[in-house]
């Protein structure tokens, strides 16, 4: 009854400090360490103690705070300890969407190795055209996390002197450039295109297409494929780039059967079609299908991402496969050796990537 009591003191306190702070004041409500401490009976410092280092207090104390932070919901202000530790054990990762499943496999890798560490992810979404970069990138840095993952090179130059002018640990992801803001994991876009030009020649393949996502990485692939096309002959003579159809990212499948659609209405006569993602793929496969175009007898199909459904499809499909786990887990310890003061002997990493052979070619 007695501690009963003191909860509805401690809450009508609050009550009143909401009452009286000034409107959107963070100090006028909410519990406090204070609270928590008079709860548990104990001075505000040595709640403190039982939360921060609870090896220094008697188990009866850290008992009693433990209960009054759970009758409370008392979350403790990890900001103030950073500013004492100079640590957030916070990291800010940046992917262009969290509607599509490209980048599930690098964010769970980072999450996960990040949290045996000790460290907590924070998400953000740019965007493919990077239109709301500069803002998020200004937010992110302003919090100070002890690391900044990021997905692709960062092209704006404000964005890469704020990010410099720092000092954050950043690691760019899933591209390639020799000159990073600070240190990067993944693969050539370029090398992928030229790759699956060459793969798709070697199977006999001469008038081939594209199906793409208007954004900058996948555009830099379809070019590269283009290009590697032409030079191996595999362009209608006269044409400097093989038939191809921009769709917007992120892709769907949907996207895949209407630019099947649209390529066959151009080029009635191509015979295999390289999608910038497994999605446009599937909608190609889909729509060839409904339109009894025999795969690959007809029509060669090669996605990229090696999704889960690829290899189950009819006919299971060939695909570029990235490793987005081993990206995801080398940024993060790249995050944690810096932060730890640590040097990274190999701060560019090329992951590369692997054309998976299935019936779809």
């Amino acid at each position: 009854m007695e501690k009963e009591s003191l909860m509805n003191a401690v809450v009508a306190d609050v009550t009143a400090r909401r009452k009286g702070g000034r409107q959107g004041s963070r100090k006028a409500g909410g519990f406090t360490l204070r609270d928590v401490a008079k709860l548990a009976g104990v001075a505000p410092i040595t709640a403190s103690r039982a939360l921060n280092t609870p090896d220094a207090v008697s188990a009866k104390v850290l008992q009693k705070v433990q209960a009054a932070v759970l009758q409370t919901g008392y979350v403790p202000n990890l900001l103030a300890g950073a500013l004492a530790s100079q640590k957030s054990r916070l990291v800010a990762a940046v992917v262009p969407t969290l509607s599509g499943p490209m980048f599930l496999q690098t964010v769970e890798a980072l999450t996960d190795t990040l949290a045996g560490a000790g460290y907590q992810v924070m998400l953000g979404q740019s965007g493919y055209e990077n239109s709301r970069e500069d803002a998020l990138l200004d937010a992110i840095i302003g919090r100070r996390p002890d690391g900044i993952v990021l997905t692709g090179i960062t092209r704006s130059p404000q964005a890469r002197r704020r990010l410099l002018a720092s000092g954050i640990p950043v690691v760019e992801t899933w591209d390639l450039t020799p000159t990073p803001v600070d240190m990067l994991v993944g693969f050539s876009h370029e090398k992928i295109g030229a790759a699956v030009a060459q793969y798709l020649h070697s199977k006999g393949k001469r008038r081939v297409a594209a199906i793409s996502g208007d954004d900058e990485r996948s555009r830099r692939r379809a070019t590269a494929f283009s290009e590697a096309a032409v030079r191996l002959g595999m362009a209608r003579p006269q044409e400097s780039e093989v038939p191809a159809c921009l769709v917007t990212a992120p892709t769907t499948l949907g996207n895949g059967r209407s630019g099947l659609r649209e390529l066959l209405q151009r080029a009635p006569d191509i015979d295999a079609v390289f999608c910038s993602s497994d999605l446009l793929a599937l909608g190609v496969m889909i729509e060839a299908q409904a339109s009894a175009i025999a795969i690959p007898g007809q029509l060669a199909v090669i996605g990229l991402g090696d999704l889960s459904f690829s290899r189950d499809l009819h006919p299971p499909l060939t695909t570029v496969r990235i490793d987005g786990t081993a990206i995801g887990s080398t940024a993060a310890r790249f995050i944690i050796d810096r932060s730890e003061g640590k040097s990274v002997a190999e701060p560019i990493c090329d992951l590369g990537f692997t054309i998976i052979e299935r019936a779809s070619v």
